[in-house]
């Protein structure tokens, strides 16, 4: 059976999935029972300076696809409400507890060097493993100048990683803000201050919904809302991007990554372990579904790493990195067709209307003598642009057909047709 055991930025851990800093690891009754259930470790609920920050109800919102499927979550929350002593009572004993879990403590103080000084040797006391720096939360917080307002300045993330690592020897993690023209810019500062690792993303600034008859969006707190944070599976895509973004860039080379936004099982997980995470964090979908689906985490992604022949994590962290590229250096000659699956094909017409209204109008509307229509690609007008294989409702009824066209490699840095293209 596979190992799923990792190392990340010198922090032990029996799996890479832990439970993200947030309401899941609020608190010590929270943190064992996530324990209990199998989680390799947690990233405690962000700390800061007494007094503790209070909330406003409510604080949820929430996107939602067909058959109210909750796409992504939209909160208002702030950091801990709980004051600092307790956190840090609370943390110290569950790391005695449970001393083979990774327990990363999350922290968010004034861009202050003294409040860093001040924090840093209670957390270290505790025995944690680690600390996350909250450089990303977008709502509460940057008006009283932390969370986003630091993590979108590099020149700020670069000086407080310096001072964590300066009164700190722990392991220091920043956590990088979405909410940024360039990823890059706030990691590569991160690195310059001397990070061990990064975590990204943080939660997307947003609205999730409006109220029509009241006009007010969600969530309401009495007649007035604000954008919050937005998390949850639809904000995947973006996080794997800026993963991928941070993985390939020669200046971040080597720099630890863990991956969060949207990871909601193994897949999810084993994708941002291919494009250069070592570990992983994951918050909305156990708020939806509990602690438990760890469980199924764990199982499949050991399996399908069985299958694949890797024995650990490190045999295909990274992988699809040297892959990912720059739109110029893909290959302008190469060509796919779509190819429709008469047997599968269950009449419906999506794929047609889809291509003939806004595509290519590469599929025929072939009408029969029972009156049914039969779904035929026109070779010639295909630009394969993967349009009716998306909106086909049938799982592998449509196949994107590569064409052999006799045409050698070539980029569009060197296409005849770019007015910019370098010599040959």
């Amino acid at each position: 059976m596979a190992d799923l055991s990792i190392v990340f930025a010198g922090i032990k851990a029996p799996n890479p999935f832990w439970l993200a800093s947030a309401p899941p690891t609020d608190k010590a009754y929270n943190v064992i029972r996530a324990f209990e259930a199998g989680w390799g470790g947690v990233v405690w609920k962000t700390l800061g300076e007494d007094p503790a920050a209070v909330n406003v109800s409510s604080r949820y919102s929430a996107h939602y696809g067909a058959n109210r499927e909750v796409m992504g979550i939209n909160n208002i929350e702030l950091i801990t409400d709980r004051s600092l002593e307790i956190n840090l009572r609370e943390i110290t004993q569950v790391k005695k507890d449970w001393p083979d879990r990774a327990l990363i403590v999350s922290l968010m103080v004034p861009c202050v060097e003294e409040s860093w000084k001040n924090i840093l040797p209670l957390v270290e006391a505790t025995g944690a493993d680690g600390i996350e720096l909250n450089f990303g939360c977008p709502h509460g917080m940057p008006e009283r100048g932390m969370g986003a307002a630091v993590g979108q300045v590099p020149e700020y993330v670069e000086q407080v990683t310096r001072w964590c690592k300066t009164y700190c020897s722990l392991p220091v993690i920043v956590k990088l803000t979405p909410n940024i023209t360039d990823i890059r810019m706030a990691a590569r500062a991160a690195h310059r201050g001397g990070a061990d690792a990064v975590s990204l993303i943080n939660t997307i600034n947003s609205i999730t919904s409006v109220d029509l008859e009241r006009m007010v969006a969600h969530p309401m707190v009495g007649s007035r809302s604000t954008h919050g944070g937005y998390c949850g599976s639809a904000v995947k895509p973006i996080a794997l991007n800026m993963v991928a973004e941070i993985a390939r860039d020669p200046q971040t080379h080597g720099l630890p990554i863990c991956g969060i936004g949207g990871i909601g099982n193994w897949r999810d997980a084993a994708e941002f372990i291919a494009l250069g995470c070592g570990a992983v964090q994951v918050c909305t979908a156990a708020m939806l579904h509990g602690f438990r689906i760890v469980d199924a985490m764990k199982d499949g992604l050991s399996r399908w790493m069985d299958s694949q022949g890797y024995a650990s994590l490190q045999e295909f962290s990274g992988r699809a990195v040297s892959n990912t590229t720059d739109w110029k250096y893909l290959d302008m000659n190469y060509q796919v067709i779509a190819r429709i699956d008469q047997d599968a094909c269950i009449g419906c017409g999506r794929c047609h209307i889809a291509c003939e209204d806004t595509s290519h109008q590469a599929i025929a509307s072939l009408k029969q003598t029972d009156g049914t229509h039969k779904y035929q690609v026109i070779d010639e007008e295909c630009v394969g642009c993967n349009l009716c294989q998306i909106t086909c409702p049938v799982q592998d009824c449509i196949e994107m057909v590569p064409q052999e066209n006799g045409k050698p490699f070539m980029d569009w840095l060197h296409d005849p047709r770019n007015p910019y293209r370098e010599a040959s």
